[in-house]
């Protein structure tokens, strides 16, 4: 296959993914996940943390991602997709998360590509959230 054509199907950028966090969002997700951690849900207790106030669970912020993953390969990324991240930064409610990535290599495996995203969310401030790879499968 051409390298116009690999480059055409699989965008060096993915589509960016940004929403804005909310103490009733974070809460909804602890009651929906079963995390109900006071760091997340009770803004009275966390606010004498280290992180002065709740913080968004880690699977929350890193669900942007995925949903980045899915807007550009659909069933595909459902089907095949992989992440390998590290978690950064704590994201607070009221901040803005952005979560998006860049293409780092594409391999031929079984007659489809193997595509290898550099993936990440960041904060309004730049401040990296979680960073890492996602991997999927697209057929030729």
């Amino acid at each position: 296959m051409s390298e116009q054509r690999i480059g055409s199907a699989l965008p060096l950028e993915l589509p960016a993914v940004a929403k804005e966090l909310t103490q009733e969002n974070i809460e909804r997700y602890g009651r929906a996940s079963g995390d109900i951690n006071p760091l997340h849900m009770k803004p009275d207790v966390a606010a004498s943390s280290r992180f002065e106030g709740t913080i968004a669970h880690g699977m929350l912020v890193l669900a942007f991602i995925s949903e980045a993953m899915t807007k550009q390969f659909g069933v595909e990324w459902l089907r095949s997709g992989r992440l390998q991240v590290k978690m950064r930064n704590v994201a607070k409610p009221g901040d803005t998360v952005t979560a998006g990535g860049t293409l780092k290599s594409i391999d031929e495996r079984d007659g489809d590509f193997q595509a290898a995203y550099a993936v990440e969310a960041r904060n309004q401030q730049g401040e990296v959230l979680i960073s890492g790879d996602a991997v999927v499968r697209v057929p030729k």
